[in-house]
């Protein structure tokens, strides 16, 4: 690679990953059985892009919305299917193919997009990749019951399998963040369907972690309708709910709800 290095830009949550040792772990841990379209998010300088070509997938190709770090890329990696200069946000993954799989060192400023925008492709993401902040990581991996148990964790759960894969320190970042970061995994699971109303489930989620501190019954009584009468799992609290009490909460929502809440 060149001298010239990629100045991290603050107000892009950059910070590069400069341990090759981890960026090797980090490709390793990448399965990416039978998928057309790999895609890296954030390659920066290219420290997991390096060890991505020499896994010669079908198709690789990496996303990257700041300017001089794809130049840096184009004048310094070759071997990388495509270098796609833009927002992956913003992103239609439809024409990548029917099997995608994503990996990269995320932006810790939008992971949380990056995850909703995976969960919007769930049917052709099978599998994922990611460093994230460290907090995160560990919300995302939490059981029903846990304090940091969250709308992510039940989300992701309902259609993918997560591995907590490794601890990574502050110190391989150039610059290093104020917090630690860890590596997850998420492999897309055999569920196909809910059985429910999968965008009444996201809403009902949503709204009962958004008062998780209170009994279900509060955040859905605007769903419902006021004769909807009861049921046990309005007595507890979001965080206590697994994948499928939500989609028997849902289904109770459903078949209660009054005008078009959906």
């Amino acid at each position: 690679m060149g001298d010239r290095k990629v100045r991290a830009k603050k107000h892009l949550g950059q910070h590069f990953l400069k341990d090759k040792r981890i960026a090797a772990t980090i490709v390793d841990s990448l399965i990416a059985d039978r998928c057309e379209t790999v895609i890296e998010v954030g390659p920066g300088m290219g420290v997991l892009t390096q060890f991505l070509i020499e896994r010669n997938f079908p198709s690789l190709k990496v996303v990257e919305i700041d300017r001089e770090s794809v130049e840096y890329l184009e004048n310094n990696l070759t071997g990388i299917g495509e270098i796609i200069s833009g927002d992956f946000l913003e992103m239609d993954l439809r024409p990548m193919g029917e099997q995608i799989a994503i990996i990269g060192n995320f932006p810790y400023n939008i992971s949380s997009q990056i995850f909703f925008r995976i969960l919007e492709n769930r049917d052709r993401v099978t599998e994922v990749v990611c460093m994230v902040q460290k907090e995160v990581a560990e919300r995302i991996c939490s059981d029903p019951g846990s304090r940091v148990y969250g709308i992510l964790s039940v989300l992701l759960r309902a259609w993918y399998d997560i591995d907590y894969l490794l601890t990574v320190n502050e110190q391989v970042f150039n610059p290093p963040p104020n917090v630690k970061s860890a590596v997850i995994r998420l492999s897309r699971n055999n569920r196909e369907r809910l059985e429910c109303n999968e965008r009444l489930f996201f809403s009902v989620v949503k709204r009962c972690f958004n008062q998780r501190r209170k009994m279900i019954r509060n955040p859905v009584r605007m769903m419902i309708k006021p004769d909807a009468g009861t049921m046990p799992l309005l007595s507890m609290r979001a965080e206590q709910l697994s994948v499928d009490q939500f989609v028997e909460l849902t289904r109770w929502v459903d078949a209660n709800r009054q005008g078009t809440e959906s």
